[in-house]
């Protein structure tokens, strides 16, 4: 007896299901007791006892907790529609008296209503004859269930017996710790889903800020545990030793979701930057006003006979011209030809215009060269630094967080997502070795959901060969770990993202061999 509370209770401190916990408790109160059957009740936020596992072991019965078979009984209301307290059956008794219910013979019991009992026998051939009914109470004295367990026996004859006191004590004692367990591991998922909510908080709060980076923050996450999955699937390679344990998993999970925290900060007019010349407005439009006075300007010099006809034609066909190539310079490319840049700066000082207090100008500001010039995107070298920066700013905010010990990770799991193998990333300039595996997986991550993402709102989501052809071109010139980008296109984990997240139009067909840095798994 005693070896089988030791037991018992060494599972309860230690299994963090609370399903299994649930199973334990009714297995063990059956063993000790010998009872042929038990059901377990937990109280619901609707003052009613919900049937959670069902056991008889005479009928071979096991419904609810981890058999996978539901119960279809109706949960047992504590209190009538008047209000009153349901006194009838013995569980609901128990609850509100807070008190053990031992019945010798149901048979010969008048104090309780059994009918409903006694046709469930008739029916199933069964017959209920004793029963234990001991409430669980947790560290509040507040009970959150009831164990029921039906029919004790003598372990040599066989014969229905009461339970007896001894045993009313032990399963008193152990529903006592399986309560106070169950409780506190509750409170415990209460507490992670609270902070995986405040997690989604977060992103909602960038969400709302800018569109255009939500959708990132709740992808990301999908795809990392996609390759990270993958990756501890592998029984041979260099990732062979690798292991991801369910708690770590839920360490990169949170850093996922979290690794782009830091934007929160990151000023709205530079995040959602669509074009070049865009902060609050797009610029564009000063350019244009600006061409429209010196088009004015030329119109008056002909009607003053300062500029002949043809002179004057041909200027105004050179300023549209130009404006045009400014319009299309404005659009963030991938790199940008030197001969355009040239251009630009040829078109600066190509016209003068003058504004209402007299003063010349040149066409094209310092400022509006420098944005239209931009080699690739459409930010400058500040606004870079200032969306770079957002990752210092998110280790910072994450660095503040007294995580427990299981989440130790997290920081460093987020901040690597920038960083390149080569050494030449941000913010640490961190090489391969110096980074974990998890983290090298949200690089890639972060990688290709930025290449795939159609809601940028200075670029198109590109298409799944040019992203996977891109990121092959990564691994050759050692920005992302090569082993990662190989498991990432063997399990074609490319295909089960892009069903997922990516236009119709935006998936074609793929051929692996044409992927640079593709090589066949062995």
């Amino acid at each position: 007896m005693l070896h089988q509370l030791l037991r018992i209770s060494t599972s309860l401190s230690s299994e963090k299901d609370l399903t299994k916990i649930l199973e334990n408790i009714i297995t063990a109160s059956m063993e000790i007791t010998n009872a042929d059957a038990g059901t377990l009740y937990r109280v619901t936020d609707h003052q009613k006892l919900k049937f959670e596992i069902v056991h008889t072991k005479s009928k071979n019965v096991h419904l609810g907790g981890n058999s996978g078979k539901p119960i279809i009984l109706q949960d047992i209301p504590l209190y009538s529609a008047s209000g009153s307290p349901n006194l009838i059956y013995t569980t609901c008794y128990a609850y509100h008296n807070n008190q053990t219910i031992n019945i010798p013979d149901a048979y010969n019991n008048q104090e309780f209503d059994f009918s409903g009992t006694r046709n469930f026998d008739i029916h199933n051939q069964y017959k209920s004859i004793s029963f234990l009914n001991v409430p669980m109470k947790d560290h509040h004295a507040e009970i959150i269930g009831i164990l029921q367990l039906i029919n004790a026996s003598d372990p040599i004859t066989k014969k229905i017996i009461p339970f007896s006191t001894e045993h009313q004590e032990i399963i008193e004692a152990l529903c006592s710790q399986a309560a106070i367990t169950i409780t506190n591991r509750t409170l415990l998922s209460q507490y992670e889903e609270l902070f995986e909510s405040f997690i989604s908080l977060i992103n909602h709060a960038i969400d709302d800020k800018s569109p255009h980076t939500g959708g990132h923050c709740q992808r990301v996450p999908t795809l990392t545990l996609m390759i990270a999955d993958a990756v501890n699937n592998q029984k041979e390679g260099p990732f062979a030793n690798f292991s991801l344990p369910e708690g770590n998993r839920q360490e990169l999970k949170l850093a996922s979701m979290l690794h782009d925290c830091g934007k929160i900060t990151t000023p709205v007019h530079v995040v959602d930057k669509s074009t070049k010349l865009e902060t609050i407005f797009d610029r564009i439009e000063l350019i244009e006003l600006k061409a429209e006075i010196i088009m004015r300007d030329i119109q008056l010099g002909f009607a003053n006979n300062f500029i002949e006809n043809t002179n004057a034609s041909n200027r105004q066909e050179q300023l549209i011209q130009d404006f045009n190539f400014l319009c299309n310079c404005n659009i963030g490319v991938e790199s940008m030809k030197d001969a355009d840049i040239k251009l630009v700066h040829d078109i600066a000082t190509r016209y003068i215009w003058q504004d209402s207090s007299g003063i010349n100008h040149y066409f094209l500001d310092e400022n509006e060269v420098t944005n239209l010039t931009i080699k690739s995107g459409t930010l400058n070298k500040d606004e870079r630094q200032i969306i770079n920066r957002h990752i210092d700013v998110s280790i910072g905010m994450l660095e503040r967080l007294k995580w427990p010990k299981h989440l130790l990770n997290v920081t460093e799991y987020a901040a690597g997502h920038h960083e390149r193998m080569d050494g030449k990333g941000y913010p640490r300039g961190l090489h391969r070795d110096e980074m974990s595996v998890p983290a090298r997986c949200m690089a890639i991550a972060d990688i290709f959901e930025a290449l795939t993402a159609k809601d940028r709102p200075y670029k198109k989501g590109k298409m799944l060969s040019e992203s996977l052809i891109i990121l092959g071109k990564m691994k050759l010139n050692q920005h992302i770990d090569p082993d990662l980008f190989d498991i990432f296109m063997w399990n074609k984990l490319y295909e089960q993202y892009a069903r997922q997240y990516m236009d119709k139009d935006q998936i074609d067909s793929i051929d692996v061999n044409l992927i640079p840095g593709y090589q066949a798994p062995p």
